[in-house]
């Protein structure tokens, strides 16, 4: 009988290995793509916003700036970005960045492209929103709703909802732009991309508060577990 609960005991925790490696194994399999939003020096030549279209943007900006802690956007968005990359690493995900620095130059076409040639389940942009309004507050999740990104957009909501529930989840955060749901036709990274996208922004930078809290290591932490789950969630 000891023997038989000896055997018994292995096979229990065999199959829990195979079962741990298993899981790395598919999320190996899987593929992320993190932009980090702007960069260091804006670039104000124009691309077209879509494939075909007469429509104009801006190639990148550098983003706005913390009222409290002057902090650059485009900063933010790099120091949130690597963290992300390392926990989905560690869950065991295949992760590229459009950029590691500030000093780049990488419109939005070139990211969009960057992704989609690394064949990513999926882009998550990262970013931080201002306002006019100092007391505007909150984490909001846009997904691309454009005809010519038709292919992606009912994936990318999917995504975008598992993001930004989970990311809702850890920060205790409110949801901005009503529901937390934003559809975009007018994003060029959106609009070039043949892969799921979606771009969180992670609070304001044109509120006080919420500018010193984003700042710091210990929210950047719950914004990136939050991130990092809704991702798995919506990759498995």
């Amino acid at each position: 009988m000891r023997k038989f609960f000896i055997v018994l005991l292995i096979a229990i925790a065999s199959y829990g290995m195979l079962g741990t490696s298993g899981n790395k194994t598919e999320a190996a399999q899987k593929v992320v793509c993190i932009d980090p939003g702007h960069q260091g020096k804006q670039n104000s030549q124009k691309e077209p916003i879509a494939p075909g279209s007469k429509t104009m943007k801006m190639k990148t900006t550098s983003g706005t700036q913390g009222v409290a802690t002057r902090k650059p956007e485009y900063v933010l968005n790099l120091e949130v970005a690597l963290k992300l990359r390392d926990a989905l690493q560690k869950k065991g995900y295949k992760v590229y960045m459009t950029r590691t620095t500030h000093n780049v130059n990488i419109s939005n076409i070139q990211r969009a492209n960057y992704c989609d040639n690394k064949k990513a389940n999926l882009t998550i942009r990262i970013h931080a929103d201002g306002s006019t309004n100092r007391k505007a507050e909150g984490i909001q999740v846009l997904y691309p709703s454009a005809k010519v990104t038709q292919k992606i957009n009912a994936t990318s909501k999917q995504a975008a909802v598992y993001v930004l529930t989970e990311t809702i989840k850890t920060t205790k955060a409110k949801k901005s732009a009503g529901d937390g749901l934003t559809p975009r036709t007018d994003l060029t990274g959106f609009n070039w991309s043949k892969t799921p996208t979606v771009l969180v922004e992670l609070g304001f930078m044109s509120n006080p508060t919420e500018d010193r809290k984003m700042a710091t290591s210990a929210y950047q932490a719950k914004l990136v577990q939050g991130m990092a789950n809704g991702i798995s969630k919506y990759l498995k």
